[in-house]
């Protein structure tokens, strides 16, 4: 800029002091040298004084002043067309939609973004407004941010819908800010900048990690469901070996709730784990086997344990697993005693087949013994008998009924059959039991039966059940032996423990339970051990046989009950019975014994009467005779065969001769089934009765079906044989 020329004011003057051209030359302005006064001699050589040197200076002041105010101002200006050149970049390049909006919502400026963003071909709508792309569910959320950007200078609005032509929308926030231009002394100029934000990319982005997020909770939901659902106790603990994870069964294996296991030390439940997260740095995996486990409450479990170690950002998880080996155990101790059980059984299978195959053989020639020796002692009961004969004679008798009844034990035992079983009253079975003991019972004892005045009904089979009674309180008396001593009978209604059932393996937890104690010598462990095996017995050589405990054990096994024994050496025995009761609307079994069939008189047969005529058939010649005499002093006519096809023959020829036909169950040729079968081809209403001395019950479901009025067991009383005949002969059945 040049400054004016102010010489003029100074012309009239001469200069007093030269002033050297180089000051001259740089005071005065350009192009001075060429003013009016440019060739007087005075020129810039003088200076003004007075008034007027004062007003030149001034004025030169004033030039100065106003010289820096124009650069200030071309500065000023050179600042604002570069920041208006800045803010146009900025505008324009900013990877945003910018735009500058009036009062009306018109476009008055837009960014390339903008039209990018809001204008993607010439087909869609012009960017000229911006509410008519805003969707109607945001609309007066935008409206309200614009109002509020008039009151604050600023408002945003987030997550606003822009609908982008028909098949395209945008969702981004929405950032407004008010501007005021002041225009001289007019209206002031009133617009928005508007910035939007596309959020699709983050919400996008934000959907997936929802998603992640999801998947990972619903991943840790599973997870959690498996634990907590896993048969196998699951501790989790930290690198201070504190518990983080204690599942449901870990709670109830180890008996305490999961709030107070957190945060407890491993070794509170695993004492020998201590050392265990050293295997961490060699696997990540290691089975420890089976070891102890504690309780809450302090006690041991068998537990089989597997660990697996997990290192993240530098600290380590180890998981534990554990499970309980109770049930396993306790499955591989009810293992050993099937199989001890299945070994008893083979040993009584064993014993059954020869029982089986020697029993009617042997039974025979018991039977023939001792009707024999029935014939026998009725022969020799005169006054001139000597007294040696009838001895002899009666211990023939006790030796046969002893190698009776070993027999009909060794079959009771080795027989594995369901009986038919009732409602019963034990309180009735256990009076039978000590009217039965008392009769042999010895002066040295005393026998007590305590039973309450009214028991519940059991389901039994009577006849077994006293056999039981009977083997307990004679085992009793002889552990006694001639010693005083006491032997108690006692009932009573129990609620078995839990572990009590357990160990017996009964299914109801209230039953009947019945004890027979002594006060004898008791057992040691060991005898306790093996009472109940066959054919154990510490009785002397020839006063027992063995069985006896056997029989009752079998007997409460096949009426679903148990049998247990304490005893100790000098403190006697006690045997308990525990009997599972009937239903409660179960009708008591009549007990009450049968009146004999027939009295002695009545066997006796009028004299003018016809004799009866039975055929008996037998392959053992022995036991024919034997009948003939017995059933002849009973005024019957008996025909005897040993060979069944003979008999057929007879019954052939004389259908109507034969009252009765008693046949022999097992024969080489022809079984006794088919005799009864043949027999009643030829004659339908002839009586038949069935003998055998091993009678089972498939033997005696096939003589019924083929209707069998009686079935007869060997080696049996002759006062039973007899009238078991005059009763089929009578017409009873």
């Amino acid at each position: 800029m040049n400054l004016p020329d102010l010489s003029f004011l100074s012309r009239n003057e001469a200069p007093r002091d030269p002033v050297p051209a180089h000051r001259d030359a740089a005071a005065a302005p350009a192009g001075a040298a060429h003013g009016p006064d440019a060739n007087h001699g005075g020129g810039e050589g003088w200076r003004a004084k007075g008034p007027q040197a004062e007003l030149i200076e001034q004025l030169r002041a004033a030039q100065r002043e106003l010289q820096i105010q124009n650069q200030e101002l071309l500065y000023s200006q050179q600042a604002a067309e570069s920041a208006s050149e800045r803010f146009e970049a900025l505008f324009s390049g900013v990877p945003l939609s910018l735009m500058v909006l009036d009062e009306h919502d018109m476009v008055v400026q837009a960014n390339a973004m903008a039209h990018r963003s809001f204008q993607p071909t010439e087909l869609d709508r012009p960017l000229t407004s911006l509410m008519p792309f805003v969707s109607d569910s945001d609309a007066d959320r935008v409206h309200r941010a614009f109002a509020s950007a008039r009151v604050h200078g600023r408002s945003d609005t987030s997550e606003v819908v822009f609908q982008i032509g028909s098949d395209r929308r945008m969702t981004g926030d929405l950032h407004i800010a008010y501007i005021e231009t002041q225009q001289g002394s007019g209206t002031p100029l009133r617009q928005f900048l508007c910035a939007v934000i596309d959020q699709g990319p983050l919400l996008a982005e934000r959907q997936t990690l929802q998603q992640r997020n999801e998947q990972l909770h619903a991943g840790e939901r599973r997870l959690e469901a498996v634990i907590n659902s896993a048969l196998d106790a699951i501790v989790c603990v930290d690198q201070h070996q504190r518990i983080t994870v204690f599942n449901p069964t870990a709670a109830a294996l180890f008996q305490c709730p999961t709030r107070d296991a957190l945060g407890s030390p491993l070794s509170r439940f695993f004492p020998d784990l201590e050392r265990a997260p050293a295997y961490a740095q060699l696997t990540t995996q290691v089975a420890m086997g089976e070891m102890h486990a504690r309780t809450a409450t302090g006690r041991l479990l068998a537990v089989e344990v597997n660990m697996a170690f997990e290192h993240h950002e530098g600290n380590l998880t180890t998981t534990v697993f554990a499970r309980d080996l109770t049930a396993r155990k306790r499955a591989e101790k009810r293992r050993q005693e099937l199989e001890v059980q299945l070994r008893e059984s083979q040993k009584m299978q064993a014993v059954g087949t020869m029982a089986g195959g020697i029993a009617h053989d042997f039974n025979n020639i018991l039977h023939a013994i001792l009707g024999n020796v029935e014939l026998a002692k009725a022969d020799a009961a005169t006054p001139n008998t000597d007294a040696r004969v009838l001895e002899s004679l009666r211990e023939i008798d006790k030796a046969a009924r002893r190698a009776r009844d070993l027999v009909r034990q060794i079959l009771a035992f080795s027989r594995d059959e369901a009986r038919q079983r009732h409602a019963v009253q034990l309180t009735d079975l256990m009076r039978e039991t000590e009217r039965l003991v008392r009769v042999t019972l010895p002066k040295n004892i005393l026998f007590e039966v305590q039973t309450p005045a009214r028991l519940p009904l059991i389901l039994a089979d009577a006849t077994q059940v006293e056999q039981a009674l009977l083997n307990l309180c004679t085992n009793a008396v002889q552990a006694l032996g001639t010693r005083l001593g006491q032997v108690r009978m006692r009932a009573q209604v129990l609620r078995l423990e839990p572990r009590l059932r357990e160990r017996l393996h009964l299914s109801e937890a209230t039953c009947v339970a019945l004890d027979v104690a002594d006060d004898g010598p008791g057992m040691d462990a060991q005898t306790r051990a093996r009472i109940f095996e066959p054919f154990f017995t510490t009785k002397p050589v020839g006063q027992g046989t063995g069985l006896g405990l056997p029989v009752v054990h079998g007997v409460m096994r096949t009426h679903g009950g148990a049998i247990d024994v304490r005893s100790a050496p000098g403190k006697g025995c006690c045997f308990t019975l525990y009997f599972p009761l009937a239903d409660v609307d179960a009708e008591p079994q009549d007990l009450s014994r049968p009146a004999p069939l027939l009295s002695a008189a009545e066997m006796a047969a009028p004299a003018d009467a016809r004799k009866p005529c039975v055929m008996y058939v037998d392959d053992d010649e022995a036991l024919v005779f034997l009948v003939q005499r017995l059933l002849g002093r009973r005024s019957c006519e008996v025909c005897g065969f040993t060979d069944p096809q003979a008999a057929l023959a007879a019954l052939a020829r004389q259908p109507d001769r034969y009252d009765l036909m008693i046949t022999d169950y097992n024969m080489p040729s022809f079984s006794g089934v088919q005799l009864l079968r043949a027999a009643r081809a030829i004659r339908a209403d002839l009586p038949v009765a069935l003998a055998s001395g091993y009678i089972t019950a498939e033997i005696e479901q096939a003589a019924l079906d083929e209707g069998a009025r009686a079935l007869i067991h060997k080696p049996n009383d002759v006062q039973e044989l007899c009238r078991t005949v005059d009763r089929l002969l009578h017409g009873g059945d």
